[in-house]
């Protein structure tokens, strides 16, 4: 064989194994990846293939399964009440991916989950029969907050305070996720991304808004727990006018008539009076108030539900103007209407805070469960006394102060209003917010929060009283009737 020959014939071997080893590398090593490939059709092929499993509300299914017509995805996903439930399912859809529940469970929902497949299902690599989730929202308390929050903006959410069990999480306005669950649905879609009023953001757990007065009752904690005030009836170092550490501007309370000149805090809440709260803040210090914050969850950057909750804030590195701002809840304070409850849930509970969650098991076809989550896991945030003498405080709000639209006759009920600013010097209409417990004669007990931002009602109208206690009252009623 002569050299020409012998190179041709090594080279075309070289070429020959480097094909081997690609294909091989292809098969056992990239597999996976190009199987999870969001553009590969035959995922979604195989996805719709049959009917999906359902996500479970009060033990009926809110989700369904519908056969199309032509194509090559012969189901697509429907929804009972979407509107009413897209906040906790998202949506499912033939061409723009799952989201929420949906997408966290997904794997499950089609079939594909590991722990669904039998031992001959394993060896055959056989497609098993798709499970459920079965979540702890309450269908009255869910029902009852949507159509109290209406047409205006906003949201709300309920906590079950002793287990963590999320009973409700609302957002408005919203949308019907059947709309965009199939393949011919682009106008539907361009027509929800490019809404102004932004339905597909879940407002409840996903809009960090500042929280104004609600972040009174944190601040609060902090007093209480540091020492600072001895208890809710002590009063405080509080002087009215206030001015700004620093600064030559006065902060002003909502009703200047207010007894808020060293009012105790059981006063400063009922009232909402923010020199009382600016001026704690300060004597504290911004750490120890961004530590009671933090364990009541602010700043925590991963807050799984299970969807993962956007961050709520308390800032770091403030001067004492800014701080005293942070004490009424402005500033750079962001939350959740899903943080706020956490706040009032940890009072109700005694001190110690349940992590919320909102899907209570996930079962196979046949009902078998998977995988059962329990009560959230406990910490104490503050002592039993603190939440004790908050919860008092807080019951003055509704039956003396400015959350008196949120009496339930034949329970006892403690809240907190609040009003934020919103927009540069307040230029915008404020933000209202509400956050309560309630407890029953038998024991049962709810939290809720509830943020309006925005509403028809006129700007000088705008309160948590007017706009959010109504709401969290009929989430509260219908938690207790359950």
């Amino acid at each position: 064989m002569n050299k020409t020959i012998r190179h041709a014939s090594v080279f075309a071997l070289l070429l020959v194994l480097a094909l081997l080893v690609r294909a091989t590398w292809v098969q056992f090593h990239d597999s996976k990846a190009l199987a999870d490939e969001k553009l590969n059709r035959r995922n979604a092929i195989q996805q719709y293939a049959h009917p999906l499993g359902d996500i479970i509300v009060g033990g009926e299914a809110i989700t369904g399964s519908e056969r199309t017509t032509g194509g090559d995805l012969a189901y697509k996903r429907t929804y009972k009440n979407g509107a009413l439930y897209s906040p906790v399912t998202g949506y499912s859809s033939q061409v723009y991916g799952a989201t929420q529940l949906e997408g966290i469970y997904k794997d499950l929902l089609d079939g594909t989950d590991n722990r669904l497949k039998n031992p001959l299902d394993t060896v055959t690599n056989k497609r098993a029969d798709p499970g459920d989730v079965v979540t702890t929202i309450d269908p009255a308390v869910q029902k009852a907050g949507y159509k109290a929050l209406g047409d205006t903006k906003g949201a709300a959410v309920a906590i079950d305070p002793e287990t963590g069990e999320i009973l409700g999480m609302v957002s408005t306005p919203s949308y019907d996720p059947s709309k965009i669950s199939g393949s011919t649905d682009s106008e539907a879609w361009k027509a929800l991304t490019s809404d102004k009023q932004k339905p597909m953001v879940n407002r409840a757990m996903r809009q960090p808004l500042p929280p104004g007065s609600t972040f009174k009752l944190v601040v609060a904690a902090a007093a209480l727990e540091d020492g600072l005030y001895s208890s809710v009836d002590v009063r405080t170092d509080s002087p009215k006018p206030y001015t700004l550490p620093g600064t030559v501007t006065v902060l002003k309370n909502e009703n200047e008539s207010a007894p808020c000149e060293n009012a105790t805090i059981r006063t400063g809440l009922q009232y909402s009076c923010n020199n009382v709260f600016a001026k704690m803040a300060v004597d504290l210090g911004q750490g120890k108030v961004k530590a009671m914050a933090e364990k009541l969850g602010f700043n925590a950057d991963k807050l799984d539900v299970p969807v993962r909750a956007g961050k709520s804030v308390y800032p770091s590195g403030m001067d004492k103007a800014q701080t005293a701002l942070s004490g009424i809840g402005q500033f750079d304070v962001t939350a959740t209407p899903l943080q706020i409850s956490m706040v009032s849930a940890a009072i109700a509970n005694g001190g110690e805070l349940a992590a919320p969650h909102m899907v209570s098991q996930i079962t196979d076809s046949d009902g078998n469960v998977l995988e059962k989550y329990g009560d959230g896991n406990r910490q104490r945030v503050m002592s039993q006394s603190t939440a004790e003498s908050l919860q008092s405080a807080m019951r003055t709000v509704v039956e003396k102060g400015t959350g008196s639209n949120a009496q339930i006759s034949g329970a006892t009920v403690g809240g907190k209003t609040g009003t934020a600013q919103h927009g540069e010097n307040n230029s915008k209409t404020p933000y209202a917010w509400f956050t309560s417990y309630a407890k029953g004669a038998d024991g049962k007990q709810v939290a809720v929060a509830v943020m309006i931002e925005s509403s028809s009602a006129a700007r000088d109208e705008v309160s948590g009283n007017g706009l959010a206690a109504p709401i969290a009252k009929a989430m509260m009623a219908a938690a207790l009737k359950s």
